[in-house]
């Protein structure tokens, strides 16, 4: 699939650890079964979606030979239940997204963006569907689930262009698209998750009703998470938070102390509710932290 003239979300050394992984559904999803996914249908629907380029292995009989005729290329029509597995990523876009301290490599944006960039290349070349929310308080972009490859280089545009300058509202995105999403399928969230824990796991809880698999990567600056700072510092509020100057080792006890109580309750909601709970932080290898968790998800789904 070529990636050439996309923004640079696709690191080639991260899409090197990826070989081999595949994003996998642990249930049963709607859809076809080409061997990678178990399916509650026989058949195929009659309402025609798309087409794709024929893979070896593909059955013949739903070659397009009226395509075939018009560009001497094999394609097969997809019809709306065939897709093995449909993913959503709903990537946050909010103020809080920019920050970056001084030791990470790149703002927990940049580091989400490219996290969603390879599941998007990893989830279509296993030649499923994938599609893209960006939100902060609102739904700012939504990209529908498409097998299609030109599906990535949309995805990548889309990204490029969200600008992380207002407050988050992730509970009440959350009811909203859990309602939008019609097929089961897996949704990933990829947020730094500051927001009233109670409203976001009420949200996520929507998703496992509607029997979406839920995955939440938590995209954490490795300052967020050690409150390395030292000197008098003057901590610059986001998502309309004033501007606060403090001593910060006066602070770090309790702030830890409340960050450590603030994780705690997400993890023992995720896993009430059955939800991945993946920890990232942007200064740690981006494919190492992503083959790890696919590969384990691999060995459970096998089980």
């Amino acid at each position: 699939m070529p990636v050439e003239n996309s923004p640079n979300y696709l690191d080639p050394q991260v899409l090197a650890k990826l070989e081999g992984l595949q994003l996998r559904a642990r249930r049963i999803v709607e859809g076809y079964v080409a061997g990678m996914h178990r399916s509650p249908y026989q058949g195929f629907s009659i309402e025609f979606a798309e087409h794709r380029e024929y893979a070896p292995g593909d059955d013949l009989r739903y070659l397009d030979w009226k395509v075939f005729g018009r560009t001497d290329k094999f394609y097969l029509k997809q019809f709306e239940e065939e897709t093995n597995l449909v993913c959503s990523l709903l990537l946050d876009t909010s103020e809080s997204m920019r920050y970056r301290s001084a030791d990470a490599p790149m703002s927990k944006l940049e580091y989400a963006q490219c996290a969603a960039a390879a599941i998007v290349y990893l989830v279509l070349q296993q030649q499923d569907s994938v599609g893209l929310v960006t939100f902060d308080r609102e739904i700012r972009a939504l990209v529908r689930p498409s097998g299609n490859p030109s599906r990535l280089k949309e995805i990548l545009q889309v990204m490029q262009q969200s600008v992380p300058e207002r407050k988050t509202s992730i509970g009440p995105i959350f009811h909203d698209l859990a309602e939008r999403f019609k097929r089961r399928g897996i949704v990933v969230v990829l947020s730094d998750l500051f927001d009233d824990v109670e409203a976001m796991m009420t949200g996520l809880k929507h998703f496992r009703h509607r029997r979406h698999e839920v995955i939440l990567f938590h995209v954490l600056d490795p300052a967020e998470l050690d409150f390395p700072f030292q000197q008098m510092t003057l901590f610059r509020g986001l998502e309309e938070l004033p501007h606060v100057l403090v001593e910060p080792r006066a602070l770090r006890k309790a702030y830890l102390r409340e960050f450590g109580a603030y994780v705690r309750r997400l993890k023992s909601g995720c896993r009430m509710h059955q939800i991945d709970y993946v920890p990232m932080r942007t200064d740690q290898s981006l494919g190492l932290a992503l083959s790890s968790y696919l590969a384990l998800r691999m060995k459970r789904v096998n089980k």
